[in-house]
């Protein structure tokens, strides 16, 4: 390949990204002679501006991107992009870098992003030979092809208006996982509203069970206290009788102290059982507290159970939504095989696209330039590969594979009227995207 001073720039953009409408080349043979120079001709549309590191390459047809170009050449800028002559431009590419098989390539423009803004039809490196001749076909096979046509096109209808049924599942489904995660992130913000509710209830409680706990260490403390102290009183008391019973005759200040002592006596074995009974209310109140606490822990584990089966329902909503755009993106394939396949059997005719009754509808001027590797391809596999899409008609439901409507196909019909669709490439904008849909389209008619 050739290398000049440095590599062009280049990006992963593909095809689907690219403008092939504005740069368009000019006077490009089917086949050139090889061991030639190679005069690359093309205009500038009317809104394109050239810049200086924007550069031409020679790709093989069925490229992906930008970086697959086998050779390159850089644009000369024009002095004056006002005059018109100044639009229409020309680069020479030298037959020692040019392409020595015979395989199909094109010529592509590509500006300082890596972006390609026009792509010329196919063409071949080869002599020419007798095989290029014209092909002249009976009126009676000019009638099959045209209603071989029709067929198609029809069959094209339909699966138009599939993949509009599953646009319209798509923007259901895509509604259905919106909500869904909203309700998830609320759970998950009730869930966490609720854990530090119960951890906040949780340090209270343990709080006020230590506090418990040292009241009940201080009550034995004193409980124990006070025992002593009853001991030491029936001591004192043991040796009071015995002075009574040799002091029977004693004096009445003696009797009256050990009233005094029985009385207080009493006070204490008292005030030892209000203290015994005030230990069974904190014993009970504790274990209300390790109840209250389990109940809470079940709550807690009830939350978390239900939020797993969210999370389980989330991930087979987008199961289903990958299913069905994988659905669309087959659909969409086998729409543009049969556009190729139309294009591809009346340039093998030899017909004039225009002159005919009928055309079928493509999505832009360029899109023969987007995979034109299928347009000088066998033109008997195209019937063979007709057939198939036959089979497809049958309208099936991409998840459950019934023939009839299910709860599936009634999702796919409500998906529809939240998607803004273009009448031109069929691509696909949400209703809230409205401004960018109209640009757009505007784009189109540029």
């Amino acid at each position: 390949m050739e290398k000049t001073i440095e590599d062009p720039p280049t990006s992963a953009v593909l095809l689907d990204h690219c403008h092939f409408s504005q740069v368009i080349f000019n006077s490009v043979e089917k086949f050139y002679i090889p061991g030639g120079d190679v005069t690359c001709r093309y205009t500038f549309t009317q809104n394109f501006i050239p810049r200086q590191k924007d550069w031409i390459g020679i790709f093989r047809v069925g490229w992906k991107t930008v970086r697959e170009y086998y050779t390159f050449m850089w644009v000369t800028l024009p002095v004056d992009l006002n005059n018109k002559s100044a639009k229409q431009q020309e680069v020479q590419f030298k037959a020692y870098y040019l392409p020595k098989d015979d395989e199909y390539y094109q010529f592509c423009y590509v500006d300082q992003d890596g972006v390609v803004r026009g792509a010329s039809i196919p063409f071949q490196f080869r002599p020419e030979n007798e095989e290029d001749i014209l092909v002249v076909t009976t009126q009676g096979e000019v009638e099959e092809i045209e209603q071989h046509n029709k067929e198609l096109c029809k069959e094209n209808q339909e699966l138009k208006d599939s993949c509009v049924s599953l646009q319209k599942q798509n923007s259901d489904m895509q509604a259905e996982l919106q909500k869904k995660q909203e309700e998830l992130e609320t759970l998950q913000s009730i869930n966490k509203k609720l854990e530090l509710k119960v951890k906040e209830q949780k340090d209270y409680w343990e709080t006020e069970l230590l506090q418990l706990k040292e009241q009940n260490q201080k009550m034995s403390s004193e409980n124990e206290k006070m025992g002593i102290r009853v001991d030491q009183l029936q001591a004192q008391l043991s040796t009071q009788e015995k002075e009574m019973e040799k002091l029977v005759q004693g004096d009445q200040d003696k009797t009256e102290q050990l009233e005094h002592l029985k009385k207080e006596n009493g006070h204490l074995f008292l005030s030892l059982t209000e203290q015994r009974k005030d230990q069974k209310k904190l014993e009970q109140t504790v274990e209300e507290m390790k109840q209250n606490e389990t109940t809470a822990m079940k709550k807690q584990q009830e939350l978390m159970d239900e939020n797993f089966d969210l999370s389980r329902r989330l991930s087979e909503k987008k199961m289903i939504y990958n299913a069905l755009q994988r659905e669309k993106e087959r659909l969409e394939g086998e729409n543009d095989l049969l556009k190729r396949e139309n294009s591809r059997l009346l340039s093998y005719m030899g017909l004039d696209f225009n002159s005919l009754p009928y055309q079928v509808p493509t999505s832009d001027e360029g899109g023969a330039g987007q995979n034109p590797g299928l347009v000088y391809g066998n033109p008997y596999s195209g019937i063979q590969e007709s057939s198939s899409p036959s089979q497809l008609s049958i309208k099936k439901c991409p998840i459950c594979k019934a023939d009839d409507i299910c709860d599936h196909t009634l999702e796919q019909q409500q998906m529809q009227a939240l998607c803004l669709n273009c009448p031109i490439c069929d691509k696909i904008f949400p209703a809230t995207e409205k401004q960018i849909f109209e640009d757009h389209v505007f784009c189109h008619s540029l």
